[in-house]
């Protein structure tokens, strides 16, 4: 005979799941944004242009190639920070944004790996010849770093459409249910106390009642 799991036994499973699938998001997901932005300030290709009749060196940063990571990485971490702002339907936008900002930086970094219309460009403005390009053409490994980046926040966005719905909202007013919380009701001030006058002025209450 089978044995059927009790559903109180699976709440403690689905609430470990819920922490560890938080915590995992949040550090993939800063973690991501941090990649990605550090790498698009960095050099993504090289080249040489001919300038007088010499060889003259040009350089490309990401951010020089192309825009996009940059820009992604900032819209993912806020919607990272807003996943805790949302409940419900809100709350799985926000996580398809996440995940749309991870794949948009993966897109564009790989495209930016071996795109050379930026020193294309620069090549023209060295030589004077709008229809110059650039020679000896050859890229380094940060448009892949940036790559690593759009990952890790695309699995952010993955985990929060999975586990959104365990993981608790920023409002601390509110229970899981959504039922407010009842506010703690102050303790009553004697008059003939003075240190229970000082307590209600620190609370912000007027100790006179009126």
């Amino acid at each position: 005979m089978t044995a059927v799991p009790h559903p109180r036994s699976e709440a403690p499973g689905s609430a470990r799941a819920g922490r560890l699938s938080l915590a995992v998001a949040l550090l993939s997901g800063a973690l991501g944004a941090a990649v990605a932005l550090l790498a698009t300030r960095q050099e993504w290709s090289q080249g040489t242009a001919t300038v007088a009749g010499g060889a003259f060196p040009l350089t490309a940063k990401g951010s020089d190639v192309t825009g996009v990571p940059a820009a992604l990485a900032i819209v993912g971490l806020a919607a990272l920070v807003a996943v805790f702002a949302v409940r419900r339907a809100g709350r799985f936008v926000v996580a398809v944004l996440l995940a749309l900002s991870g794949a948009g930086i993966v897109a564009a970094a790989l495209i930016g790996a071996s795109d050379s219309s930026a020193l294309d460009e620069q090549a023209a403005q060295a030589s004077g010849d709008a229809s110059a390009s650039v020679d000896a053409l050859s890229h380094t490994a940060w448009p892949y770093v940036a790559v690593v980046g759009g990952v890790l926040i695309l699995l952010a966005g993955l985990l929060a459409l999975r586990y959104g719905r365990l993981w608790p909202a920023m409002s601390g007013r509110y229970e899981r249910g959504g039922t407010p919380q009842p506010r703690r009701k102050a303790p009553a001030v004697d008059p003939d106390r003075p240190e229970d006058l000082w307590k209600a002025l620190d609370r912000g209450e007027d100790p006179t009642g009126a």
